[in-house]
């Protein structure tokens, strides 16, 4: 059998492996346009923020260690330009020598991955914009940075790669400014989550202009480059990095006549099959189904590419491997928090007609009283009817990254929401609490169940009536409602007071109950439902209140 393999990093290279561990026998080819079989593409940001010093520390694997573990041709440099599925040949472009030639395949695996998004606007190519997608483009912009010292850069999109750009090219001491069209960074997230993400870049003086449109780019006469914006002033740099997402590149597989979905992806089956026989397809080019929503989407992260190629592998080589549907999950270090998304947010599950539930909560990482313990703000999303757990986004410093994977393994296993409650995960103070974050998010969960928690959320906070009809009221100490602030309309008794002064409120209104987490205002709301009054809690507490207000009146600025 000899298995054509286009195109290396996470898909191709992978399977070409997956591939020769499962027949000894098999001839495989890897073809590669750029000069790396297998790198670390993840990496590439660091590399321009000095975090990681050896650019030999990127690739993950050569041609020559590729062929001496594994005896698998890979050939660098060489585009294939065209796939005739009927001879079973591919056209192969020798980028050295500027020749072509064909060669034959039994199965072909196009592993072509996404390329940078680049729109038709005036402006693009000159000196000093750049996009980063391989290797090489990392090279030339620190190159670039080397060599003309930069002092401000603007970075066109708020995705991923963004985020972390932004972090490196900061630690390098350059003036970062973030231009995105949509009014948040990092889609995966709420808006109301992204307002952290969004306080943490401010706080690092990266400057955000979020709901700005760039129509363009033009060579500044004194030096540098005009960001072009629909209906402001220009932005001046002197370096430009277009980050507004990336596009399947799938140029050949269309000419080649393979069925497409969405944005022009490549369709596959649960398999990994293309829609000609013989040829399969993984990676950032291809449609996929969404774990949650069963809807086709596009899912480029190394996770799941990894996983693809494995399976497409195990086929190849006449197995019967199942993609079962990406779950999206993800983790990005901004500084010295981290941000994490699994499964859907409101936002998509609205879109999906699913009706939905979440709850908010701002948990330590660990024991309170082992030393070093931070706060991280959580949200869980669920279906309301059948407590179907959909997703959760997760904001803090430490232990962010294992929380999401376990509500990641949990929404894979099939778990109710609730029952993350029953969930028995290792403790010790220096990791976690006795009672995990995830467990309290179950616990919550467990009590809207139940009817023990009922909530109001942040859209429904500014329209409860001010009047005499219901109670507002807030639980913490008198220190932080005159310190920190406080909505208008609430009045303050401290929770630890509550039951002195239960008498003097009148329990025929429902009462509206507010504290900084959401702690102590459902400490307070049992005390009132017991005694007869119907009560609801605020979804993340007045700091969470704080946090998204403030980032909606910088917005809006």
């Amino acid at each position: 059998m000899k298995v054509i393999i286009v195109g290396g990093v996470a898909g191709g290279a992978t399977a070409a492996a997956r591939i020769r561990r499962l027949d000894e026998h098999a001839e495989i080819v890897v073809f590669e346009r750029t000069g790396y079989i297998s790198y670390a593409n993840c990496g590439l940001p660091y590399y321009i923020g000095d975090v990681i010093t050896d650019p030999e520390e990127l690739k993950l694997q050569t041609p020559e260690s590729f062929f001496s573990r594994f005896r698998i041709d890979v050939r660098i440099l060489s585009d294939v330009i065209s796939i005739d599925p009927k001879k079973k040949e591919v056209t192969v472009r020798d980028l050295k020598n500027n020749t072509e030639y064909t060669e034959s395949y039994d199965k072909l695996l196009l592993a072509p991955g996404a390329k940078p998004s680049q729109p038709a606007l005036p402006g693009i190519g000159i000196s000093g914009l750049f996009t980063l997608r391989t290797v090489e483009d990392t090279f030339k912009i620190k190159e670039y940075i080397n060599k003309h010292g930069p002092r401000s850069a603007v970075l066109a999109g708020g995705g991923f790669i963004s985020i972390e750009l932004a972090e490196n090219l900061r630690g390098l001491g350059i003036d970062v400014t973030i231009v995105q069209r949509p009014k948040q960074l990092l889609n995966p997230f709420d808006p109301d989550m992204a307002s952290f993400v969004h306080a943490q870049m401010r706080r690092h003086g990266v400057g955000l202009r979020l709901g700005y449109t760039v129509e363009g780019f033009e060579e500044n006469a004194g030096g540098g480059i005009n960001v072009l914006l629909k209906d402001n002033e220009p932005l001046k740099a002197d370096m430009v990095i277009l980050a507004i997402g990336v596009t399947p590149d799938t140029g050949l597989a269309a000419d080649a006549g393979l069925e497409l979905g969405i944005k022009g992806s490549i369709a596959v089956n649960d398999r990994m099959e293309t829609s000609i026989p013989d040829i399969y397809a993984v990676g950032d080019a291809v449609q996929v189904k969404h774990f949650v929503t069963g809807l086709d989407t596009l899912i480029s992260l190394a996770g799941p590419a990894n996983r693809e190629a494995r399976i497409a592998a195990d086929n190849i080589c006449g197995g019967d491997s199942r993609y079962q549907g990406s779950l999206g999950s993800s983790v990005v270090h901004i500084f010295e928090l981290t941000a994490a998304s699994t499964g859907i947010n409101e936002s998509t599950a609205s879109k999906a007609g699913i009706k939905f539930d979440s709850v908010i909560l701002s948990p330590l990482n660990h024991a309170s009283y082992y030393p070093g313990s931070t706060a991280m703000t959580m949200k869980v999303i669920f279906e309301s009817d059948t407590y179907r757990l959909l997703g959760a986004q997760i904001i803090g410093r430490d232990g962010v990254d294992k929380r999401i994977d376990v509500i990641a393994a949990a929404i894979h296993a099939g778990m109710k929401a609730d029952e993350l409650k029953d969930l028995d995960l290792a403790y010790a103070p220096p990791y976690s609490s006795a009672k995990d974050p995830v467990n309290m998010a179950g616990f919550m969960i467990d009590n809207i169940k139940h009817g023990i928690l009922k909530q109001f959320r942040l859209d429904e906070l500014m329209s409860l009536p001010r009047d005499k009809s219901v109670t507002l009221l807030d639980v913490r100490t008198k220190e932080e409602f005159d310190r920190s602030g406080h909505i208008d309309g609430f009045i303050n008794i401290p929770v630890d007071e509550l039951r002195e002064h239960a008498d003097e409120l009148d329990p025929s209104k429902p009462v509206y109950l507010i504290c900084q987490s959401g702690l102590r205002s459902y400490i307070a709301m049992r005390i009132l439902s017991g005694l007869g009054f119907d009560c609801y809690n605020f979804a993340g507490g007045y700091g969470f209140y704080s946090s998204v207000e403030n980032d909606r009146r910088m917005i809006s600025e």
